[in-house]
C-alpha cells in the first residue's frame, strides 16, 4: 500500500539545543529503506538525497542471495556518490540487537532466522561505520530534527508563547504499529533493543490481542469485511476504504467508518498510555497517516477521556490533547494559558504558561523521508561521539 501521508518540503528551523544542524552539514550518509518486497538505497546529504534511489527486490531463496543483494545496492550507491560518504545507516525490521548490527527472527525476511551479523558484515566489506535501527525510532528522530518538533515550536515561538517542547513519541500506522521516543537529544532506544514496542500493548477493543490487531492494515480491512458482510478477501485496502468513507468511491460507508473508529480508539487508547510516561508531542506517520481525517476524532476522543475515581470524575491524563490538524485546536495550542506572575519578595515577573497540554499531529517530512533524516542525524551524531 503506498503512503496515504504526502511529502512535505521543510526548511529545518531553529536550533533546539542538542539537536543537531545536519541541513548545513556536509557528510554523506549511504542509507537503505528495508521493505518486505523492495531495498530502497540512497545517499543523503544535509538532509536531502544526493542521488537517485536504487532499487532491487529484497525477496531472496537464501540468506546469501539476500545479502548480496544488499552489498550490490550500497556498492552501486557507493559508485554514484560524488565524495566518499562516512558511514552507512538505515532501518531495519526487528527483531535485532541494534547496538551490535545483529539482525534476528524477521517474519518478512525468514532467512535471517537465527541471528546474522548485518552490521559487521558491512563495516568489513565497505570500511564504513555502520548504524542500524527501527524504523519507528528513525522517523521519530527524523520528525524531531526537521519536522513537526521544530515547526511546531516555532508557530509557538510566533504565537508569543513561552513555552517549547523537547519530548517527542513518533507513531507509524501501516503494515503494523510502530512508536519511536524521542527525548531532549536522544532516542530512547532501550536495553534490548525493544523500547516503544506500542504494538505489543492491549488492545482496548479486544484485551485478548495486541494493541496491533486493531492498529493495522490487517484490522481496517478485517473490520470492514465484518461490517459489510464479506469475505476478507473481498476486502478492498485501506487507501480504497478511505475513499468509501470520504464518498469518492462506492461501498458500504457505514462499514468504512466503523473499520476507522476501531482502528482510532485502539490507538488512542495505545498513545494515551504511553503519553502517561512520555509527556510530550506526538506525530503520526505511516501508510494509513493520510486516512487521519476518518479516525483522528475517535483517536482523540481516548486522549481526552474522563474517568470516574473515589475522588470524582477526572480526565485519564494530566493534560489537554489538542489535534493539531483542527485550526481551532491549533489555536488554542499555540496560545496556552500565558500568565504574568510576581517573584516574592522582589520586583520581578516571570512569564509562565500553565496549561498542560500535549499536541497531536501528522509526519510533517512524509514518513519516508523523515525515516531517511532520521538515519541521516543519527549516524551524524555517533560519528560525534565517536
Amino acid at each position: 500500500m503506498s503512503n496515504l501521508a504526502a511529502d512535505t518540503a521543510l526548511t529545518p528551523l531553529e536550533d533546539q539545543g542538542s539537536i543537531l544542524k545536519t541541513a548545513e552539514d556536509k557528510r554523506t550518509i549511504i542509507t537503505l529503506d528495508a521493505g518486505g518486497t523492495n531495498f530502497s538505497f540512497s545517499a543523503i546529504q544535509g538532509n536531502r538525497e544526493i542521488i537517485p534511489s536504487i532499487n532491487l527486490p529484497a525477496q531472496a531463496d537464501t540468506l546469501e542471495q539476500c545479502l548480496e543483494t544488499i552489498v550490490r545496492g550500497f556498492r552501486q550507491v557507493m559508485d554514484n556518490c560524488p565524495s566518499r560518504p562516512s558511514a552507512i545507516s538505515f532501518a531495519f525490521p526487528g527483531p535485532a540487537d541494534y547496538p551490535l548490527g545483529i539482525i534476528g527472527d524477521l517474519a518478512n525476511l525468514p532467512v535471517f532466522r537465527g541471528g546474522v551479523p548485518l552490521g559487521p558484515l558491512l563495516e568489513s566489506e565497505f570500511g564504513l561505520p555502520v548504524y542500524i535501527n527501527n524504523d519507528g525510532d528513525l522517523f521519530t528522530y527524523g520528525e524531531a530534527i526537521a519536522g513537526i518538533l521544530p515547526q511546531v515550536n516555532d508557530q509557538l515561538k510566533k504565537a508569543g508563547s513561552p513555552r517549547r517542547f523537547k519530548n517527542l513519541l513518533g507513531i507509524t500506522l501501516g503494515t503494523g504499529f510502530g512508536a519511536g521516543i524521542y527525548s531532549r537529544g536522544e532516542l530512547f532506544t532501550g536495553d534490548n533493543s525493544a523500547a516503544a514496542e506500542i504494538w505489543g500493548t492491549s488492545n482496548v477493543l479486544d484485551p485478548r490481542n495486541s494493541a496491533e490487531e486493531g492498529v493495522s492494515i490487517r484490522a481496517v480491512r478485517r473490520v470492514y469485511a465484518k461490517q459489510a458482510g464479506i469475505p476478507i478477501e473481498q476486502c478492498p485496502e485501506p487507501k480504497d476504504i478511505f475513499g468509501i468513507f470520504s464518498q469518492e468511491q462506492t461501498g458500504n460507508k457505514k462499514a468504512a467508518e466503523q473499520a476507522f473508529n476501531s482502528l482510532g480508539t485502539v490507538a488512542g487508547n495505545a498513545i494515551a498510555n504511553a503519553l502517561v510516561m512520555v509527556d510530550g508531542l506526538v506525530v503520526i506517520g505511516g501508510g494509513l497517516a493520510g486516512a487521519h481525517t476518518a479516525f483522528m476524532p475517535y483517536l482523540m476522543e481516548q486522549l481526552n477521556l474522563e474517568t470516574t475515581t473515589p475522588v470524582g470524575i477526572r480526565k485519564r491524563l494530566d493534560a489537554t490533547a489538542y489535534n493539531l490538524e483542527a485550526e481551532n485546536d491549533l489555536q488554542m495550542f499555540l496560545k496556552g494559558d500565558v500568565k504574568t506572575v510576581g517573584i516574592p519578595g522582589t520586583s520581578e515577573t516571570m512569564v509562565w504558561d500553565p496549561l498542560k497540554r500535549f499536541g497531536v499531529g501528522i509526519t510533517r517530512l512524509g514518513t519516508n523521508r523523515a525515516v531517511a533524516i532520521g538515519a541521516y542525524a543519527y549516524a551524524l551524531k555517533q560519528l560525534g561521539q565517536q
